[in-house]
């Protein structure tokens, strides 16, 4: 299938503009300025309450955000990651999603604004995600929590909600009911047939994924570990329920899908989406690309039967 026509066209009118330099190859500032940009908050996306807050962590303080459907009742609570290789993103970045997915799903979203590279190198984020999801598991009743909690992120978010859940298995914490892997990252090797086929020219390139791994874990040797790479734990048993999101042009494709299979082959319940036609972040155009639109939904879908 060719790229979808709205990502087709904003590719046309990059390329129409002339080249600029890789995120890779410009002041870590000025990269999070042009991702922000890339993603910045619409206010316009209405959500019943908006709180900002800060919880106790393994290092200090660590800030969230807390969204709220309409209603009184229960719900459930999703622990949302942000992207942008653990090196860029940030909470408005993902804010635009975070308030949909509340508003449509009915949950209550906690989004995490964990410690980044290259300030803070792995196992910096682990840590700071775990402590959020420690915290929202002990503090239902403060967010209104239904007592089922779910972990989801996109692509260096999808890494850190994978590691939640194999952490919370192995260190017999908070019981999950479900993990949302969008586009994640789970393989350091970067050898996938995926690499070669999506390259370059489809938002994230592999200079920049080489760029993100080594701020966020400069030590290769530390890469081996199942909380750097998920793909490489142990075992794959007794995770809790995953939607994988994976798309056609994306350089994460492959090890997404083979994340999957590996949760599959341990008798767990993986359910693959491989959105054809689309690239990486593609959920940063949810609320205004058709194309992106439809799998967004039926994300909320999930969501809706695994935590409400």
């Amino acid at each position: 299938m060719p790229v979808a026509p709205e990502y087709q066209a904003m590719f046309d009118e990059l390329a129409a503009a002339g080249p600029s330099p890789s995120l890779a190859e410009i002041p870590v500032a000025d990269a999070r300025a042009v991702y922000r940009a890339m993603r910045p908050i619409n206010p316009e996306l209405s959500v019943s309450a908006i709180e900002n807050a800060q919880i106790s962590g393994p290092s200090g303080a660590i800030p969230i955000r807390i969204y709220r459907p309409e209603g009184n009742g229960l719900f459930g609570t999703l622990v949302y990651f942000h992207g942008g290789g653990w090196v860029i993103g940030d909470m408005d970045t993902c804010d635009s999603v975070c308030r949909e997915l509340a508003t449509l799903a009915g949950l209550v979203v906690v989004a995490v604004d964990y410690r980044k590279a290259p300030e803070h190198v792995f196992p910096a984020a682990v840590d700071d995600c775990y402590a959020v999801v420690q915290w929202v598991s002990d503090n239902q009743e403060a967010v209104s929590g239904n007592g089922r909690i779910g972990v989801a992120g996109e692509s260096a978010g999808g890494n850190l909600a994978a590691v939640m859940a194999l952490m919370a298995r192995d260190q017999d914490g908070p019981e999950l009911a479900f993990q949302g892997l969008i586009y994640p990252v789970v393989d350091c090797s970067m050898s996938q047939a995926s690499y070669a086929e999506n390259g370059e020219g489809f938002i994230l390139e592999l200079p920049i994924m080489q760029w993100f791994w080594d701020t966020y874990c400069p030590d290769k040797a530390e890469r081996e570990d199942p909380r750097a790479t998920p793909i490489h734990a142990a075992s794959f048993a007794n995770l809790p329920p995953a939607t994988v999101i994976t798309a056609e042009f994306d350089i994460l494709r492959d090890e997404g899908e083979a994340y999957a299979a590996a949760l599959n082959a341990a008798g767990g319940s993986a359910q693959v989406m491989r959105c054809e036609g689309l690239v990486h972040d593609f959920f940063a155009t949810a609320a205004v690309f058709e194309c992106s639109r439809g799998p967004f939904l039926t994300f909320v879908e999930h969501l809706k039967k695994h935590l409400n």
